[in-house]
């Protein structure tokens, strides 16, 4: 991981630690409120500032069992948010109308739009979308690519859940099939990383499936049950294509590079990448982070897609990674130079079980005159 990111990371970690320890002390006196906890405990306030933290702190347990500790801060900072905004409301409220309300609204208004929101999270996350984008070239090639990033597979689907996808974007009837990392994680069993490579390579593609390394398909704590060398074994078993700084001319039509990771330290520049390509062929490029674009925009590279971004996940930190110059694009289409670039919010994600900020998807592009 760049300096940069790591500072990134830092800085939304101790954000989040500040912002959890003050949304806290904030909720148990909102939640206290609640005529549930005041008819319990009295007049004794001690007993109501108790009843409301292990309130809030049996939601966390729940939270954190169901699905992790992770998604259970996701939770609570979004009930935080939502206390706090609905308390702006009816102190507007309360200012016009002039009346003092027996029900506790800010609380209500609160639980009930954080279960709709986080729901709905939900279900743009587990739930995949076909996303389209059409692009012109005048070089002599005519391609239906698909493309999908971030898997990272045990999030949101197993093996088998990740081979319904694949027979999904195999039933779109791409000519070819292109992977720009995170295809597995740090969470990811054996099984089902072998079962995932075994529907890849069971594919009718024209030409096949492409895939370069993303930040976590090495792993990064060594608690998974297979190594790196497993998973390039399999993916190689398989037949797809594993592009790590190097590229190769398809069908002597057109050319697919793979960068290797930014995160991963020494790459090849643009330059060295794609000397001694004929230029006159169209020149696809997968690198797993949108953070090189003027050096791409510079180079013969006609399509650079990406993954990593997972599309600005969740609100309000959807552009962090722009704001912090640690990507150039979070999501979509971008012309530069003459280079067409698409990153894909990526057909899961890693860990946390909302998106709020998107949706999950994978792409298909016509390529054309």
């Amino acid at each position: 991981m760049k300096k940069g990111e790591q500072y990134m990371w830092l800085i939304i970690l101790a954000a989040v630690i500040a912002a959890a320890v003050a949304g806290m002390v904030y909720m148990v006196f909102s939640v206290e409120r609640f005529g549930g906890i005041q008819s319990l405990a009295g007049d004794k306030k001690w007993l109501r500032h108790l009843l409301a933290f292990l309130a809030i702190a049996v939601c966390f347990g729940v939270v954190t069992v169901t699905m992790s500790a992770t998604n259970a801060v996701v939770v609570f900072l979004h009930e935080v948010l939502f206390f706090l905004f609905f308390g702006g409301v009816m102190k507007i409220v309360t200012r016009i109308s002039g009346k003092e309300y027996a029900v506790y609204w800010q609380g209500w208004l609160a639980l009930v739009t954080s279960v709709i929101y986080l729901a709905v999270g939900w279900y743009l996350l587990h739930n995949v979308w076909r996303t389209d984008y059409s692009l012109k070239t005048e070089k002599p090639v005519s391609l239906k690519v698909a493309m999908f990033a971030d898997s990272h597979l045990g999030t949101t689907f197993d093996g088998e859940g990740f081979a319904e996808q694949m027979k999904n974007i195999e039933a779109q009837h791409p000519d070819i099939v292109l992977l720009p990392g995170d295809f597995v994680d740090d969470s990811t069993k054996k099984a089902d990383m072998l079962r995932a490579c075994e529907a890849m390579g069971k594919m009718n593609v024209k030409y096949g499936v492409w895939y370069s390394y993303g930040n976590h398909d090495e792993g990064y704590f060594n608690s998974r049950d297979f190594t790196a060398a497993e998973l390039e074994q399999a993916l190689r078993d398989n037949g797809i294509h594993i592009l790590a700084d190097e590229y190769e001319l398809v069908d002597d039509s057109f050319y697919v590079a793979g960068r290797k990771d930014y995160s991963l330290g020494e790459r090849k520049d643009m330059g060295e990448l794609l000397e001694g390509i004929d230029t006159s062929k169209y020149i696809i490029v997968l690198d797993h982070e949108p953070n090189d674009y003027d050096n791409e925009a510079a180079s013969t590279a006609d399509l650079v897609v990406s993954g990593h971004t997972h599309g600005g996940q969740l609100i309000p930190i959807t552009y962090v990674g722009e704001w912090f110059g640690i990507n150039d694009r979070t999501y979509g289409y971008e012309k530069r130079n003459g280079t067409d670039f698409i990153v894909t919010s990526g057909i899961s994600d890693w860990e946390i079980q909302f998106k709020t900020g998107t949706k999950s998807e994978y792409v298909m592009i016509d390529v054309g005159k």
